[in-house]
């Protein structure tokens, strides 16, 4: 997916583990960078109902007070933020009544109140279910409709009441 996106004007793609593969976060240049952009996406596989350990660190240290939240922590308020995430289990399984007994969109409330408490509004996910199981054709489908939902919200083509009125955003884009 990052590969059908890296082209795209105006998206900047930042691969933790690449930059960080020690952990040690540049915390300054990451705020630097989240006040360039108007939309954060928090793109990671979905791990034990959760991110990776280093998008967990990264929220820990550079969404400090101060700068993110907080009286005086303003520099993210009125950005978008979303969660763009792969799971191994089909969508049947995060629901109530399957084997997960939550939904995807229970189990990321802790990103949407991260983005609250940021004061950022904060867009349903995007998910690919069944990462482990589906066909290249299938997962390039994915790509190119993540690639559409990009260009669509930078270029304001999506109404935010839409956008409050799916369950993902994948619903969005045909």
């Amino acid at each position: 997916m990052i590969h059908t996106i890296k082209n795209i004007e105006g998206v900047t793609i930042n691969n933790l583990y690449e930059k960080y593969p020690d952990f040690f976060i540049d915390v300054k240049k990451e705020q630097d960078l989240l006040v360039e952009h108007d939309i954060i996406i928090w793109h990671h596989p979905f791990y034990w109902y959760s991110s990776p350990a280093l998008l967990k660190e990264w929220f820990d240290l550079v969404l400090q007070i101060g700068f993110a939240y907080g009286i005086s922590g303003q520099a993210l308020e009125g950005k978008i933020a979303f969660s763009v995430i792969s799971t191994g289990g089909r969508k049947e399984i995060y629901s109530k009544t399957g084997r997960n007994n939550f939904t995807i969109n229970q189990f990321l409330v802790p990103f949407e109140q991260s983005a609250n408490l940021c004061r950022m509004e904060y867009f349903p996910p995007f998910v690919i279910h069944g990462s482990h199981t589906i066909s290249h054709s299938e997962i390039d489908k994915h790509a190119e409709k993540f690639k559409n939902l990009l260009i669509a919200l930078r270029d304001e083509q999506i109404e935010s009441t839409k956008i409050r009125s799916v369950e993902y955003l994948n619903e969005l884009i045909d």
